[in-house]
């Protein structure tokens, strides 16, 4: 299917000392799969032009539609609609924001790695952040973090998914907790399980853990100790770890009707953080 548009030009146009004037020339332009042509049409009952003037001012016309449309096809192809293009520039300016999900394995599941090169440090003097890593089932994405997060400059990492729930990295110096972990702090040496969630838990679920922590268990990974816990209410899956000279809370929140209906996949995605 075609689509013709009708435009008047915009100018006078002399060739051979004969002049057409805008008001009776007529531009057609028409879209046939994809490729937009151009010709011109001398208005009915108006002076016409001699030796061919039209068909070569039709071809620079048409010159021009294929620049054109090959921009438009660029527009439309490389960044697809304007919002997208314009998400797509947005995307890219901001700080420490670098893909790091790998390609769906045979399950469907894509594994996160903090990139290396990726921003972030909490100040001048601090070493380069760990990198640590996670999986998640395909339809997660990561999620945007600015310095004017509601959740402090501490939040390293946002992912979300519509249907299951959402996720957030906690990246804190232990100075914040004690003075003498030095650069290669260990959890164990924060604090014991109960100490180190009723110290953090807050910070995660914005109010007091008491009586909402149904279970805590320790794990050991790669000689790296792991406190896991869960909440209820709000639903909340925490694992905290220290490396180098931070403190490493990775949370997975959940609605109630979420929880009921994919807690095994929150579960295995709280289960897969590691720092490595």
């Amino acid at each position: 299917m075609g689509t013709t548009l009708f435009t008047s030009c915009s100018f006078s146009w002399r060739y051979h000392q004969q002049i057409i004037p805008s008001s009776h020339m007529l531009t057609q332009c028409s879209l046939e799969n994809g490729v937009s042509t151009a010709k011109v049409i001398p208005d009915s009952g108006e002076s016409k032009v001699v030796d061919g003037g039209i068909e070569k001012w039709s071809g620079l016309m048409k010159r021009r539609s294929v620049l054109v449309s090959g921009v438009s096809l660029f527009s439309s192809t490389g960044l697809g609609s304007p919002r997208e293009g314009l998400a797509v520039v947005k995307q890219g300016l901001l700080a420490g924001r670098i893909p790091g999900l790998s390609e769906p394995d045979e399950q469907g599941w894509r594994t996160y790695r903090r990139p290396d090169e990726k921003s972030g440090g909490h100040g001048v003097g601090w070493s380069p952040i760990i990198p640590y890593v996670f999986s998640v089932p395909q339809d997660w994405e990561e999620v945007p973090v600015s310095i004017a997060d509601l959740g402090g400059t501490e939040i390293d990492l946002r992912f979300g998914s519509s249907k299951e729930g959402k996720i957030f990295v906690i990246v804190a110096p232990v100075l914040r907790f004690s003075d003498g972990l030095g650069d290669n702090a260990k959890i164990e040496l924060i604090g014991p399980p109960d100490k180190v969630i009723n110290a953090f838990g807050p910070e995660v679920i914005g109010e007091n853990v008491e009586g909402k922590v149904i279970s805590m268990n320790v794990a050991e990974h790669s000689g790296r100790t792991y406190y896991q816990y869960e909440l209820e209410p709000p639903h909340a899956l925490i694992t905290a770890t220290a490396a180098g000279n931070r403190l490493y809370l990775f949370n997975v929140t959940a609605s109630g009707l979420q929880w009921k209906r994919h807690y095994n996949d929150l579960k295995r995605i709280s289960d897969s953080f590691r720092v490595v």
